[in-house]
């Protein structure tokens, strides 16, 4: 299917050992898709245990290395996303870390990840359990998030956000300004279509969509799709975004797709998509 625009994912994991990696990127390009960011999976998803910061470079290459591949299949390229996933802190307590030990790690694993940006890595991903917590882990989840922030100053790079549901982040935006990172550059996955704080990356589903496309804003579009075969009909398939650009199309939301596709990431990520 082809489309006289880019077509971008924002958000989207490859397991190549595991799951339908390169696949299912055939079948978003099929679908007409371009564009890829691909964000690295949770450390334990992919097997590995995490006790030292230097056991996340195999998650990052992982992911880099899937990138490559992925840049081959499609008209456009894909761009690895690499940090550490906020639910991390609740397996490092579950296996006997305190809140404290596992926070310092995951920032050290932050670390880690900023030393492949710009030139393997676009952005960085962080954020803060979306589940119940204690006070302690909520405390220290912040911490982390507040450091990925710095990071993504001290990189001049964009930073992606796990985060529990909400239509109001300012918080967040507010330590990012603090820390020198404009708010347009902290990006909150799986987003609603309306969010006071950082940039909307909006999960593509109809109705989502069109209250992002309504209110003329800048956001960005995702599918979180998982790869992961035990979970098959878990968050959107990679062919979604492509198929939700042409209903937007139809819906006449032709000025939504080139802000979501080629506006929106030029001004997040510095990237290029036309052409």
């Amino acid at each position: 299917m082809d489309f006289d625009t880019p077509v971008l994912d924002n958000h989207l994991h490859l397991d190549p050992e595991h799951g339908q990696g390169i696949e299912a990127v055939k079948d978003f390009a099929r679908a007409g898709g371009t564009h890829l960011l691909v964000v690295n999976k949770p450390s334990w998803t992919l097997g590995i245990d995490v006790d030292e910061p230097e056991d996340f470079r195999a998650v990052f290459e992982t992911t880099i290395d899937v990138v490559e591949e992925a840049s081959e299949v499609l008209d456009g390229r894909a761009w690895p996303v690499l940090g550490v996933h906020p639910g991390l802190i609740s397996q490092l307590t579950e296996r006997g870390f305190t809140p404290s030990a596992a926070g310092e790690l995951m920032r050290a694993g932050l670390d880690v990840a900023a030393e492949y940006v710009p030139s393997d890595g676009l952005a960085l991903k962080s954020g803060r359990p979306h589940y119940e917590v204690s006070d302690a882990v909520w405390e220290e989840s912040n911490r982390v998030l507040r450091h990925a922030l710095a990071l993504g100053a001290d990189n001049d790079c964009a930073v992606q956000l796990h985060t529990e549901a909400s239509e109001d982040l300012t918080d967040i935006t507010e330590w990012a300004d603090e820390r020198g990172l404009p708010a347009h550059r902290v990006v909150k996955h799986y987003a609603g279509g309306r969010l006071a704080g950082p940039m909307p990356s909006v999960m593509s589903e109809k109705e989502r969509l069109r209250k992002a496309a309504e209110a003329g804003d800048s956001f960005l579009m995702e599918t979180d799709f998982i790869d992961d075969p035990e979970r098959p009909g878990a968050v959107l398939g990679s062919k979604t975004v492509p198929r939700r650009v042409r209903w937007l199309r139809e819906e006449g939301f032709d000025d939504a797709v080139r802000n979501a596709h080629v506006e929106t990431p030029r001004q997040v990520y510095g990237i290029e998509t036309l052409g």
